[in-house]
Protein backbone atom coordinates (compact mmCIF):
# COMPACT_ATOMS: atom_id res chain seq x y z
CA UNK A 1 0.00 0.00 0.00
CA UNK A 2 1.70 3.39 -0.91
CA UNK A 3 2.60 5.43 2.07
CA UNK A 4 2.06 9.40 2.65
CA UNK A 5 4.25 11.59 4.99
CA UNK A 6 1.52 14.88 6.06
CA UNK A 7 3.05 17.65 7.35
CA UNK A 8 0.12 19.22 9.42
CA UNK A 9 -0.65 22.52 11.10
CA UNK A 10 -3.03 22.65 13.74
CA UNK A 11 -5.37 24.77 16.41
CA UNK A 12 -5.04 22.55 19.52
CA UNK A 13 -7.63 25.13 21.12
CA UNK A 14 -11.47 22.79 20.05
CA UNK A 15 -9.60 19.50 20.13
CA UNK A 16 -9.11 16.88 23.19
CA UNK A 17 -5.93 16.23 21.57
CA UNK A 18 -4.11 14.24 19.00
CA UNK A 19 -5.42 10.72 19.89
CA UNK A 20 -8.97 9.67 18.83
CA UNK A 21 -11.12 9.55 21.55
CA UNK A 22 -14.16 7.39 22.08
CA UNK A 23 -16.24 10.48 23.16
CA UNK A 24 -14.68 13.65 22.49
CA UNK A 25 -12.93 14.94 18.91
CA UNK A 26 -9.20 14.31 18.13
CA UNK A 27 -7.38 16.29 15.69
CA UNK A 28 -6.64 12.60 14.63
CA UNK A 29 -10.40 11.94 14.08
CA UNK A 30 -10.50 15.04 12.32
CA UNK A 31 -7.82 14.25 9.77
CA UNK A 32 -8.82 10.56 9.49
CA UNK A 33 -12.35 11.69 8.63
CA UNK A 34 -11.38 13.64 5.69
CA UNK A 35 -8.97 11.60 4.01
CA UNK A 36 -11.66 8.49 4.26
CA UNK A 37 -14.08 10.49 2.22
CA UNK A 38 -11.77 11.12 -0.87
CA UNK A 39 -9.94 7.23 0.32
CA UNK A 40 -13.24 5.23 0.12
CA UNK A 41 -11.76 3.52 2.78
CA UNK A 42 -10.95 3.35 6.37
CA UNK A 43 -7.24 4.86 7.24
CA UNK A 44 -5.01 5.35 10.22
CA UNK A 45 -3.15 7.77 11.15
CA UNK A 46 0.14 7.52 12.66
CA UNK A 47 1.58 10.77 14.26
CA UNK A 48 5.31 11.53 15.15
CA UNK A 49 4.14 13.04 18.70
CA UNK A 50 0.56 12.81 20.71
CA UNK A 51 -0.22 16.26 21.59
CA UNK A 52 -2.06 17.10 24.58
CA UNK A 53 -5.29 18.82 24.22
CA UNK A 54 -5.10 22.40 23.61
CA UNK A 55 -1.64 22.05 22.40
CA UNK A 56 -1.14 23.81 18.81
CA UNK A 57 1.08 22.35 16.19
CA UNK A 58 2.81 24.33 13.13
CA UNK A 59 4.86 20.97 11.85
CA UNK A 60 3.30 17.55 13.39
CA UNK A 61 3.96 15.10 11.24
CA UNK A 62 1.84 12.26 9.99
CA UNK A 63 1.68 9.07 7.90
CA UNK A 64 -0.59 7.06 6.37
CA UNK A 65 -1.49 4.23 4.11
CA UNK A 66 -3.82 4.46 1.42
CA UNK A 67 -4.89 1.63 -1.08
CA UNK A 68 -4.41 3.42 -4.07
CA UNK A 69 -1.96 5.55 -5.35
CA UNK A 70 -2.89 9.07 -5.29
CA UNK A 71 -0.63 12.39 -6.13
CA UNK A 72 0.97 14.04 -3.42
CA UNK A 73 -1.12 17.41 -3.97
CA UNK A 74 -4.25 15.26 -4.70
CA UNK A 75 -3.80 14.15 -1.59
CA UNK A 76 -2.82 17.49 0.56
CA UNK A 77 -5.69 19.39 -1.66
CA UNK A 78 -8.93 16.87 -1.05
CA UNK A 79 -7.42 16.61 2.55
CA UNK A 80 -7.93 20.52 3.15
CA UNK A 81 -10.73 20.84 1.06
CA UNK A 82 -12.54 18.39 2.99
CA UNK A 83 -11.16 19.70 6.55
CA UNK A 84 -12.37 23.44 5.83
CA UNK A 85 -15.70 22.18 4.73
CA UNK A 86 -16.11 20.75 8.13
CA UNK A 87 -14.85 23.68 9.88
CA UNK A 88 -11.86 22.21 11.38
CA UNK A 89 -8.92 24.71 11.94
CA UNK A 90 -6.55 21.75 10.81
CA UNK A 91 -4.13 22.29 7.57
CA UNK A 92 -2.33 20.11 5.74
CA UNK A 93 1.22 21.42 4.80
CA UNK A 94 2.37 19.36 2.60
CA UNK A 95 1.81 15.43 1.43
CA UNK A 96 4.80 13.24 -0.05
CA UNK A 97 4.71 9.73 -0.73
CA UNK A 98 7.33 7.60 1.31
CA UNK A 99 8.92 4.29 1.66
CA UNK A 100 7.10 1.54 3.28
CA UNK A 101 9.60 1.40 6.23
CA UNK A 102 8.72 5.40 6.83
CA UNK A 103 7.10 5.57 10.42
CA UNK A 104 6.31 9.14 11.49
CA UNK A 105 7.00 8.75 15.55
CA UNK A 106 9.12 5.43 15.05
CA UNK A 107 11.70 7.38 12.12
CA UNK A 108 12.31 10.53 13.86
CA UNK A 109 15.21 11.75 15.47
CA UNK A 110 14.39 15.10 16.83
CA UNK A 111 11.01 16.84 17.70
CA UNK A 112 10.72 21.04 18.11
CA UNK A 113 8.48 21.93 20.55
CA UNK A 114 8.20 25.68 21.12
CA UNK A 115 6.49 27.55 24.11
CA UNK A 116 5.00 31.17 24.12
CA UNK A 117 4.54 33.47 26.70
CA UNK A 118 3.18 37.25 26.37
CA UNK A 119 4.83 38.83 29.23
CA UNK A 120 3.32 42.15 29.80
CA UNK A 121 -0.05 43.65 32.34
CA UNK A 122 -2.41 44.48 29.27
CA UNK A 123 -5.11 41.50 28.65
CA UNK A 124 -4.17 39.18 25.43
CA UNK A 125 -6.56 39.53 22.15
CA UNK A 126 -5.38 38.07 19.47
CA UNK A 127 -2.77 35.65 21.18
CA UNK A 128 -5.84 34.71 23.67
CA UNK A 129 -5.78 30.73 23.81
CA UNK A 130 -2.49 31.00 21.49
CA UNK A 131 0.09 32.30 24.74
CA UNK A 132 0.73 31.83 28.16
CA UNK A 133 -0.73 35.30 29.58
CA UNK A 134 2.07 36.56 32.42
CA UNK A 135 1.84 40.02 33.59
CA UNK A 136 4.57 40.03 36.11
CA UNK A 137 8.12 40.53 34.71
CA UNK A 138 10.23 37.95 33.96
CA UNK A 139 14.16 37.70 33.73
CA UNK A 140 14.58 36.10 30.39
CA UNK A 141 18.44 35.74 31.18
CA UNK A 142 18.41 34.14 34.47
CA UNK A 143 15.98 31.76 32.79
CA UNK A 144 17.53 31.07 29.92
CA UNK A 145 20.77 30.35 32.39
CA UNK A 146 18.86 27.81 34.81
CA UNK A 147 17.50 26.09 31.96
CA UNK A 148 20.98 24.53 31.17
CA UNK A 149 20.48 22.64 34.02
CA UNK A 150 17.99 20.44 31.86
CA UNK A 151 20.16 19.92 29.00
CA UNK A 152 21.82 16.61 28.54
CA UNK A 153 20.90 13.37 29.72
CA UNK A 154 19.04 13.15 32.37
CA UNK A 155 15.87 11.16 34.97
CA UNK A 156 13.35 13.78 34.02
CA UNK A 157 11.12 12.07 36.29
CA UNK A 158 9.91 15.28 38.38
CA UNK A 159 9.30 17.01 34.81
CA UNK A 160 6.52 14.17 33.78
CA UNK A 161 3.47 13.30 34.10
CA UNK A 162 2.05 10.89 36.79
CA UNK A 163 0.13 9.60 33.70
CA UNK A 164 3.15 8.95 31.40
CA UNK A 165 3.12 5.83 29.98
CA UNK A 166 6.97 5.88 28.63
CA UNK A 167 8.70 2.76 30.06
CA UNK A 168 11.63 5.29 31.41
CA UNK A 169 11.95 8.17 32.30
CA UNK A 170 15.65 8.87 30.91
CA UNK A 171 15.66 11.72 28.13
CA UNK A 172 18.34 13.48 26.16
CA UNK A 173 17.42 17.33 26.05
CA UNK A 174 19.72 18.59 23.15
CA UNK A 175 18.70 21.81 23.44
CA UNK A 176 16.54 24.75 25.47
CA UNK A 177 16.87 28.21 24.71
CA UNK A 178 14.78 31.12 26.93
CA UNK A 179 14.64 34.73 24.46
CA UNK A 180 12.81 37.30 24.54
CA UNK A 181 11.79 38.43 20.82
CA UNK A 182 10.50 41.58 21.43
CA UNK A 183 9.04 43.64 24.35
CA UNK A 184 6.57 41.35 25.58
CA UNK A 185 6.67 37.72 23.86
CA UNK A 186 9.41 35.23 25.34
CA UNK A 187 9.92 31.90 23.74
CA UNK A 188 11.00 28.53 25.07
CA UNK A 189 12.56 26.00 22.57
CA UNK A 190 13.11 22.94 23.47
CA UNK A 191 14.57 20.01 21.24
CA UNK A 192 14.94 16.33 21.73
CA UNK A 193 14.88 13.07 20.03
CA UNK A 194 11.90 12.32 22.77
CA UNK A 195 9.60 13.82 25.20
CA UNK A 196 8.15 12.39 27.87
CA UNK A 197 4.18 13.36 28.74
CA UNK A 198 3.91 16.85 29.88
CA UNK A 199 7.49 17.57 29.90
CA UNK A 200 7.79 20.52 28.02
CA UNK A 201 4.97 22.19 29.69
CA UNK A 202 6.36 21.27 33.45
CA UNK A 203 9.50 22.97 32.40
CA UNK A 204 8.34 25.70 31.50
CA UNK A 205 6.14 26.35 34.57
CA UNK A 206 9.28 26.03 36.83
CA UNK A 207 11.26 28.16 34.35
CA UNK A 208 8.62 30.78 35.63
CA UNK A 209 9.15 30.07 38.74
CA UNK A 210 12.92 31.00 38.39
CA UNK A 211 12.24 34.43 36.11
CA UNK A 212 9.92 35.88 38.67
CA UNK A 213 13.18 35.18 41.16
CA UNK A 214 10.80 32.31 43.13
CA UNK A 215 13.64 30.11 42.32
CA UNK A 216 17.51 30.09 41.57
CA UNK A 217 19.01 28.09 38.97
CA UNK A 218 19.67 25.57 41.96
CA UNK A 219 16.31 25.64 42.95
CA UNK A 220 15.67 24.26 39.30
CA UNK A 221 18.39 21.32 39.29
CA UNK A 222 17.64 20.46 43.28
CA UNK A 223 13.94 19.68 41.97
CA UNK A 224 15.45 17.62 38.73
CA UNK A 225 17.26 15.75 41.38
CA UNK A 226 14.59 15.32 43.56
CA UNK A 227 12.99 12.87 41.31
CA UNK A 228 9.81 13.81 42.78
CA UNK A 229 6.78 14.81 40.73
CA UNK A 230 5.65 16.95 43.96
CA UNK A 231 9.19 18.99 43.17
CA UNK A 232 8.01 20.26 40.11
CA UNK A 233 6.77 24.00 39.92
CA UNK A 234 3.28 24.66 38.52
CA UNK A 235 2.50 22.72 34.74
CA UNK A 236 1.99 25.70 32.48
CA UNK A 237 -1.18 25.81 30.07
CA UNK A 238 -1.28 23.97 27.18
CA UNK A 239 -2.88 26.87 24.85
CA UNK A 240 1.20 28.23 24.49
CA UNK A 241 2.68 24.73 24.04
CA UNK A 242 3.50 24.10 20.03
CA UNK A 243 4.85 21.03 17.90
CA UNK A 244 6.78 22.87 15.67
CA UNK A 245 9.16 21.01 13.73
CA UNK A 246 10.34 16.80 13.53
CA UNK A 247 12.94 16.04 12.07
CA UNK A 248 14.14 12.71 10.16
Amino acid sequence: MPRYKLTIEYDGGPYYGWQRQDDFMSVQQALEEAVEQFARHPVTLFAAGRTDTGVHASGQVAHVDLEKEWKPEKVQEASNGLLTLAGHPVSVLSAEKVPEDFDARFSATKRHYRYIIVNRRAPLTVDVNRAWHVKHPLDVDVMHEAAQELVGHHDFTTFRSTDCQAKSPMRTMDEISVTRTDGSRIEIACVSRAFLHNQVRSIVGSLRLVGDGKWSKTDLAAARDALDRKACGPVAPACGLYLERVEY
